[in-house]
């Protein structure tokens, strides 16, 4: 069975995050997948392994510690955030293998607009000529995954100067809009999908 679709449009982070664990902890062995689409406001997340350190100056952003993997990003409007509920065990696959499936489908969707683009296995996520475009941080719970990705399309990349992204100090990052692609970010995020979906059939 295909994945179940939900599009959030605009929530707050922490609204989602409380809502992807709640799913997770009432979800059953035959609770169908679900991705969900979504833009949040301004925020910056700290993963479980976060460093308050990596915070540089960031002003009134507000930051949320949150459980997945990782350390610092930001999220904000025009960036694709696609959260992946994924019964990984159903499959099979392994974390590090759910990682480099999303990878994988940024890549490919991003191969569509004419972007080549690299995963890099000393830090997760997807890069466009040495600046990062998409991060992945996951978190599984009874072996079902939650969190998922990001890719930057159409935003104000400022707030991450503010920080070490990913806890890299002087990482830069990059959006579909900087290399000359200018879609909606549910367009992007539809492609994506259309990537991911294909790999999440048992």
């Amino acid at each position: 069975m295909p994945p179940i679709l939900r599009h959030l449009n605009h929530q707050p982070y922490a609204d989602t995050w409380q809502a992807m664990q709640a799913f997770t902890q009432q979800r059953t062995a035959d609770t169908p997948d679900e991705l969900w689409t979504v833009e949040h406001p301004p925020v910056y997340t700290l993963g479980l392994s976060g460093k308050r350190e990596h915070l540089l100056n960031i002003g009134d952003i507000p930051v949320v510690h949150s459980d997945r993997g990782g350390q610092v990003t930001y999220h904000g409007p025009g960036q694709v955030v696609i959260y992946t509920l994924i019964d990984i065990k159903r499959l099979p696959i392994n974390i590090r293998e759910l990682v480099t499936l999303l990878e994988n489908a940024m890549i490919a969707a991003l191969a569509d607009y004419g972007i080549s683009a690299q995963a890099r296995a000393d830090a997760p996520g997807v890069y466009v000529q040495g600046k990062k475009i998409g991060s992945i941080g996951l978190r599984i719970k009874n072996h079902c995954s939650y969190h998922g990705l990001s890719l930057n399309n159409a935003m104000d990349l400022r707030p991450f100067t503010l920080i070490n992204p990913c806890g890299y100090a002087g990482l830069a990052m990059t959006q579909l809009a900087d290399l000359g692609v200018h879609v909606t970010t549910a367009e992007a995020a539809a492609l994506i999908i259309d990537k991911i979906t294909p790999a999440l059939q048992p």
